[in-house]
């Protein structure tokens, strides 16, 4: 079977989990991308996959598919096109598009009755609106990792914020829209465009306003009432097939979609949804994409959490701890490193400032707790 998997910059869910599971399934892997020198080890073909044109021509030449599949947030559209053409399993690209894009996903969703946040678009050299229902938030259309999410709670803040971010994007297209105050969660799916399954949640928790970097992901199961409220989000913009990891807050008018991420949730916490669910995740995802009917989930005991371990100031890396895997007291906890020793810090108040993650599995959330604190004291990083 001939696996043709598309992707951008190297990452863990790829590198670590995707292709190590193509492997297991019998696949033959070709990675698509535009920096195939940044992907060591697998079969990677130069390609520019924000082109659909592009992808379709160089599978064409190279072997015929049984599966074209990516985890990449900015190219669900090319790929679900691609697998389109070849006759393959695959999202509905018009979905890929309309979750990606968020005045798109605000559009839809009020359209179809679900939901009503308001927003409006700001494309490159509109005016700052001058009567908005402050505080806003201010976020690129088409943004991820947190990056220029920034809080605006009055007109001079707003203009403020939007020429900050239009100086590091002149072209893109932003977005202003209600800000919505109350706990955030997640809902993570997997469908086979037949039957939807809900894998399970986590609650979020942020670092200080006005921006928006999450700093620990704890595991915590929707209620009812929450998961039926987005699963009519996802159904209404249509998303039912493969992975999917939705964020919503939990407002005193009850859940409001923040965005949906057609793809499996990332930092690193797709390893701990595997582990917390006892299966073999990235294999389950893409046997979807072979073809295969979505697994019914088991039901997790026990707690997991991640924590974001994040600079708090610019400077060099001065100490870090390694990869770490370990079980202390029934806790199974690891340690990602996400930058290296020597390397130099700039904060950008977006996920880009995190330095390892940790995760941590066990029996309850104290224990959880006990371990990551216990590792934190006395594998500390140091920036100076």
């Amino acid at each position: 079977m001939r696996l043709y998997l598309t992707a951008l910059n190297p990452t863990d869910s790829v590198t670590n989990g995707f292709l190590p599971a193509a492997r297991a399934l019998g696949c033959e892997v070709t990675l698509l991308t535009d920096q195939p020198e940044r992907h060591p080890g697998v079969e990677a073909l130069r390609t520019d996959v924000r082109d659909v044109r592009s992808v379709i021509d160089t599978i064409a030449r190279h072997h015929p598919p049984e599966a074209i599949f990516s985890n990449s947030d900015h190219i669900q559209p090319e790929t679900a096109l691609a697998a389109d053409y070849f006759g393959l399993p695959r999202k509905d690209w018009c979905a890929c598009l309309t979750a990606k894009n968020k005045a798109l996903t605000r559009d839809r969703l009020a359209a179809a009755g679900v939901e009503t946040v308001w927003s409006v678009r700001l494309a490159p050299g509109d005016p700052v609106p001058g009567d908005l229902p402050y505080p806003v938030v201010v976020k690129p259309r088409e943004g991820v990792a947190s990056e220029d999410v920034v809080l605006a709670v009055d007109g001079g803040e707003l203009a403020r914020v939007v020429e900050d971010i239009r100086s590091r994007r002149p072209g893109a297209t932003l977005v202003a829209e209600e800000y919505l105050e109350g706990p955030l969660h997640t809902l993570e799916t997997l469908g086979d465009g037949r039957a939807l399954h809900v894998l399970g949640g986590f609650r979020t928790t942020l670092g200080p306003l006005p921006h928006f970097v999450e700093e620990r992901l704890d595991w915590h199961p929707p209620d009812p009432a929450w998961q039926e409220h987005v699963l009519r989000a996802l159904t209404a913009i249509g998303v039912g097939f493969g992975a999917c990891h939705t964020e919503y807050v939990l407002t005193a008018r009850g859940p409001r979609i923040v965005e949906v991420n057609y793809r499996v949730i990332g930092d690193t916490c797709d390893f701990l949804l595997a582990e917390m669910l006892g299966v073999p995740l990235f294999e389950w995802i893409l046997r979807v994409h072979l073809g295969e009917p979505a697994m019914t989930p088991p039901h997790a005991a026990g707690h997991s959490a991640a924590v974001s371990l994040i600079a708090g100031r610019s400077g060099t890396i001065q100490e870090a701890p390694g990869d770490v895997t370990d079980t202390i007291q029934g806790v199974r906890l690891c340690h990602r490193p996400l930058r290296p020793v020597g390397e130099t810090v700039e904060l950008t108040r977006t996920n880009r400032d995190y330095l390892g993650i940790v995760r941590a599995t066990g029996p309850d959330e104290q224990a959880v707790n006990g371990a990551i604190d216990a590792f934190r004291a006395r594998s500390p990083w140091v920036v100076e």
